[in-house]
This record gives structure tokens, sequence and C-alpha cells, in this order.
């Protein structure tokens, strides 16, 4: 998938049925998605955004990812989007996404294209997340938060956009019986919130 199809499947999204804002998706799905009569969380979610970074190589897209360093207090050691909550000074989402992405990785903001974004996706530990769908143009400068971010690295979108590689898995979290989907990709394993807007990313790209 090129880069030009990238911007008219996500064009096409928003020339249909989903919201009058360019950049916005009204539908939401969560970790309750996956249970038969789940409901989303009751309790007031922290706003959070992510950046879905499309990078442009050669060869091919891919998705870029970073793994989280162990002692984080939030999702600790998991694999992730760039990104986080929101602060008062964010203009929007798209603002957060941006802010948060390079203040973790270091990715510059005239290296990315916003084309869209994601459906909202609220996770079970609190947040109410918007990924913000963008082309990245390589080679791109990286200045890693040692803090926050133990390794960048990307996976093709082909990987992504095959259905074969998106699996379910459960495990018992808090007393409760968690559903969830899974991407392994080689000794990587891409789970939870992350796998579940893969999933999304890739509803959205084959459809």
């Amino acid at each position: 998938m090129t880069p030009d199809e990238v911007r008219r499947r996500f064009a096409r999204v928003v020339a249909g049925e989903r919201a009058s804002d360019p950049k916005t998706v009204a539908a939401m799905r969560g970790d309750h998605s996956l249970v038969p009569g789940g409901a989303p969380p009751a309790s007031a979610l922290t706003p959070a955004s992510v950046l879905v970074p499309l990078v442009m190589r050669p060869r091919e897209l891919t998705v870029m990812l970073t793994q989280r360093t162990a002692h984080l207090a939030a999702h600790a050691g998991q694999i992730s989007f760039p990104g986080g909550r929101a602060e008062p000074e964010d203009a929007d989402s798209i603002a957060a996404a941006l802010r948060e992405t390079e203040e973790e990785v270091g990715l510059p903001r005239d290296h990315v294209e916003v084309i869209g974004r994601l459906d909202t996706y609220l996770t079970s530990t609190g947040f109410e997340i918007t990924p913000v769908v963008a082309l990245v143009r390589a080679p791109y400068p990286m200045r890693v938060d040692p803090f926050e971010v133990a390794e960048v690295f990307e996976v093709p979108l082909s990987f992504v956009l095959d259905r074969a590689n998106h699996r379910r898995d459960s495990r018992e979290y808090g007393g409760r019986l968690r559903h969830f989907f899974v991407l392994p990709y080689q000794s990587r394993y891409i789970w939870g919130a992350t796998a579940g807007m893969l999933v999304n990313l890739a509803e959205v790209l084959g459809a």
C-alpha cells in the first residue's frame, strides 16, 4: 500500500459517514468491545492522544512503535504508540499527540503529515485515547527520552493489514477476565489497546 492509497482511504472515511471535522471520528471502541454485552468504563476517563506514525520507507510503509520502560507507573514495559495524556496547553488531540511524540522520541513536526484518526479507544486502566494517524517522512532524527522509552522500532504495515495476524487472547486482571487483541511480531507481543488500534487501522485501510 502506497502513501497516496493511505491518504485516499482516510479521505474516504472523512467524506463518508464519520464526522464533520476532517481529523475526527465519532465511533468508540475499547477493552470492553471483545466481551459480549461488555460496557465501557463507568468512571471518569483521562483524555490522552497517541500518534499512529506510518513511516514512508523506500520499500514499504511501516508502523512506528515504542517499548515503554519497565519502571513506569502505567503500562510499564508494554509496546505502545508514542503519546500520552492531554495537557491544558494542548489546542486539541492532534496537538497533544504531536507534542507527546516529540517529547518521547524527538520526531520533529515538520516530518509529520496528519491524515486522519481512528476510533476513540477506551481503556480499562482509565484513559480515553484519541489515535491520530500520520505519514512520517524518512529518514527522521531521533531523540529518545530514556525515562519513558526503552526502544523505538518499526513493523511493516503489510503485517498489520494481514488479518491472519490478528489474534485474540485473555488474561485475568484485577479479578476480572480481560479479552484483547494480540499481534505477535517476531519476538514482540503487541497487545491490548495498541493491538486494538492496529486492528482498527487495518479495518480502515482494508475497507
